[in-house]
């Protein structure tokens, strides 16, 4: 199993890959979406986590599935707590 160590969070694919390429701006696609600009504009920023709703919204607009866009927040988060969590309190727990 290969664990990616630095995911992109899901608004920087968002930019990068969709928005940049069809020079579409954040508030554009929030229009098209139906959702407040903020939402589009912070999540593009990285500082918001992507929700189900907007993973829904995009996958409909942009032809992909609603996993795509939480498959890369789930990435992104659990990357994130690998690199804060810490968990050398806990002991595993071991066949008697």
């Amino acid at each position: 199993m290969t664990l990616l160590t630095n995911p992109s969070h899901p608004g920087e694919v968002l930019a990068e890959l969709y928005l940049a390429p069809l020079g579409m701006s954040a508030l554009a696609l929030a229009k098209r979406l139906d959702v407040p600009r903020t939402r589009i504009e912070r999540l593009v920023k990285g500082e918001t986590a992507l929700s189900v709703d907007t993973a829904m919204r995009l996958s409909k607009f942009f032809g992909t599935t609603a996993e795509f866009w939480i498959d890369l927040q789930r990435a992104h988060d659990l990357a994130r707590a690998r690199d804060t969590v810490d968990l050398s309190g806990i002991t595993p727990l071991t066949a008697a």
